[in-house]
Formats: structure tokens, sequence, C-alpha cells
């Protein structure tokens, strides 16, 4: 197996593992466990970024820079929600 197909399974289970964190934490029903949670939460995000950046370094997670137009489309469509 390839090293871009590893890294791209652990960084696939690594924002897995982020969503049920958060989750967890949004959920959680006291102090002690959001805090728990919270922790594992910042870990897991840290790891993610962490994995995220060596593909990104290797070219392996290719970035698309958005048009101005679409930007300012969005950022328009978001004003006038508030």
């Amino acid at each position: 197996m390839e090293d871009r197909v590893i890294m791209d399974n652990i960084l696939t289970a690594t924002k897995g593992a982020c969503d049920l964190l958060m989750h967890g934490t949004i959920e959680s029903s006291t102090p002690a466990v959001h805090s728990a949670f919270k922790m594992s939460l910042d870990e897991c995000l840290a790891m993610q970024n962490e994995i995220y950046t060596k593909m990104s370094d290797k070219g392996w997670y290719p970035q698309e820079k958005a048009e101005q137009q679409k930007i300012d489309k969005a950022k328009q469509k978001f004003n006038s929600m508030q």
C-alpha cells in the first residue's frame, strides 16, 4: 500500500475521531466530562492538523484557491442572514 493511501486513511480516521469527540463535548452532562472530552478533542485536532500539514507538504492534499467572486458572494449571503 502506498504511503499516500495510508496517510489518507489515517487522516480520515482522525477526522472521524474529532467528530465523535466534538459530539461528546457538546452532549456532556457535567463540567468534568465536558472538560475531558474537550481536552481529547483539542489533542485530536492537533493530530489532524499535523497529518494534514505533512500531506500538504508532500503535495498529497491539493488546495484550490477560491475565486474572489465566490468569496464575495458567500460573504454577502451570510451578512444578509444576520
